[in-house]
């Protein structure tokens, strides 16, 4: 290959669509086990190549010459091979961490800072820290004096929190390392994980109201530094947001609101005019179970059929660019809102009660029963929703104001 990713498992990565968005060549990935790794450095059958987990160190010692950066960090995510054939090792991941807090408004200068994890990545960051000025750069990983289970205590004056570990991580996406919840002086925490959009670290600085990033702006802004080193033709940062602004719209469109407010119609309408796939979470389990959600009710219960509708939403909602309408309920559990958000925008359709469609619904069959649910119901979807659209019974109105909600982002 001339351009190219190594690792151990790459399953997860987006570089290859990056590379394509910023320059147009030919990027490939390759796995490699530790093992095969030597024979690959000895062939150098490659212009450029990136490498990530668990690599990163081993790659340093096949390269002859190391960027001062690299250097100073102890490990590589670059290596180019020069006209002399020769192999030149670089950290672009300095340029990318950089960029990814600049985006988000965190500065660590003057801050106490606290990295999660203990690698490549980890060293990097703490390099950028403490040259950039912070006030104190901690670093809490398994098996250390410092912790993820003792931070807080070892470090109550966090300020930034940087998780530098995979966890958390596709496709392991219901865990996080710690929770915020301890750390009182916190304003800021970087994940550098970028599949999901939004891992349960970031889903709770959002609920806490702090300055957040994903890791999908380092990602982009390193594979421009990485091309810019490929090609010898520095690329502009317009390029980073350009590339950026398409990745960061991998968000799935997702509708919730009251059973029958016309989530599914919507759906159908969004798919068509986007050429995105749409799931109908009713059709997801009709496909599983062999019965519709009214059947399914009124065979096993409420209950099961809650189940049964988190199973289905746990497994779709680590896919991307999926528009999926929700079932009426799905918002009243919060491992739900978990899963839709990590890598979604909810958009919350309101509806007249009058107006919703009630056949089939076994729920919905008693207005009384209605009005009850919705009172019980509107808290959840208020909390849930990142955006908001009003049904006003005209339908082509509706349809362009929920197209536009999501074709500008949302509120990620």
């Amino acid at each position: 290959m001339q351009f190219g990713l190594i690792g151990e498992h790459l399953g997860h990565s987006y570089s290859a669509e990056i590379h394509k968005l910023l320059r147009g060549y030919d990027y490939r990935l390759q796995e490699l086990t530790p093992w095969e790794l030597p024979s690959f450095f000895q062939k150098r059958d490659f212009i450029g190549i990136n490498v990530t987990i668990p690599y990163k160190r081993d790659a340093m010692r096949y390269c002859e010459a190391i960027s001062p950066a690299a250097r100073s960090i102890g490990c590589v995510n670059t290596v180019v091979k020069r006209g002399d054939g020769t192999l030149f090792g670089d950290n672009t991941d300095l340029a990318g961490f950089r960029f990814m807090l600049k985006h988000a408004q965190i500065t660590p200068e003057g801050k106490h800072v606290l990295i999660l994890g203990k690698g490549g990545a980890s060293l990097m960051a703490q390099t950028a820290c403490k040259t950039d000025g912070a006030a104190s750069v901690a670093v809490a990983s398994r098996g250390e004096d410092i912790n993820l289970r003792n931070a807080h205590e070892r470090c109550p004056h966090t300020q930034v929190i940087i998780n530098a570990t995979p966890v958390g991580m596709f496709p392991h996406t219901d865990v996080a390392p710690l929770t915020l919840a301890r750390f009182l002086e916190l304003e800021a925490v970087a994940d550098m994980i970028y599949n999901p959009l939004r891992t349960h670290l970031l889903q709770e600085a959002r609920g806490r109201g702090l300055l957040r990033t994903n890791g999908m702006p380092m990602l982009v802004a390193q594979a421009k530094a990485a091309s810019d080193l490929f090609t010898g033709e520095p690329l502009t940062d317009a390029a980073v947001t350009r590339v950026l602004d398409v990745m960061q719209k991998k968000s799935n469109w997702i509708l919730i609101g009251m059973p029958g407010c016309g989530k599914s119609t919507i759906g159908a309408y969004l798919a068509a005019k986007s050429g995105r796939k749409w799931v109908d979470m009713d059709d997801q389990l009709l496909l599983r179970h062999g019965l519709t959600a009214g059947d399914f009710i009124l065979a096993y219960g409420e209950e099961a059929f809650r189940d049964a509708e988190s199973a289905c939403i746990a497994d779709i909602c680590r896919q991307t660019e999926l528009i999926i309408s929700t079932g009426g309920g799905a918002v009243m559990r919060e491992k739900n809102v978990a899963a839709l958000r990590q890598n979604g925008n909810l958009l919350w359709i309101q509806r007249d009660l009058r107006y919703l469609a009630r056949e089939n619904r076994p729920l919905s069959a008693n207005n009384d029963a209605l009005v009850r649910m919705l009172r019980k119901r509107e808290p959840f979807y208020a909390a849930a929703a990142d955006g908001i659209v009003v049904h006003h019974e005209d339908w082509k109105r509706l349809q362009a104001e929920a197209l536009d909600y999501f074709c500008k982002g949302g509120n990620a």
